[in-house]
């Protein structure tokens, strides 16, 4: 991946996560460029296709596409094709899913996991987030 096309997903991000928002400078750990339809299952390393992630979403999201809710097969949230704010919303420092692709998301990227919950209370406290 060139430095253009890295500089064009961090700038696009506004240098914060696209599944859980927190700021790449307050990360404990480095960013990383996700590839939202994973190289393994046919994703290209375009700009359509990369998402700006903190460590945590993206290790826990791995080659991951859909999950289950109620029983059936469900996309994850997309930032290059859905809406943030049409499926998430926040109540404090806990993500809320509105729709199935984010109640989905949220479970398989196990964003409301309590040290992370924490973590972004301490950056509402701060007035980082939202």
């Amino acid at each position: 991946m060139d430095a253009e096309l890295q500089r064009l997903v961090w700038q696009r991000a506004e240098k914060r996560c696209e599944y859980c928002c927190v700021p790449a400078d307050v990360a404990l750990l480095p960013f990383q460029i996700d590839h939202i339809i994973a190289e393994k299952h046919g994703g290209l390393t375009t700009a359509e296709n990369l998402a700006l992630s903190c460590e945590r979403c993206n290790s826990h999201k791995g080659p991951n596409i859909a999950g289950y809710f109620e029983g059936t097969h469900v996309p994850l949230f997309n930032p290059r094709q859905d809406h943030w704010a049409d499926h998430f919303v926040w109540d404090g420092p806990v993500l809320m899913g509105k729709t199935p692709v984010g109640k989905v998301t949220i479970e398989v990227l196990a964003i409301n996991l309590p040290y992370r919950v924490a973590l972004r209370a301490a950056l509402i406290e701060e007035g980082v987030l939202p």
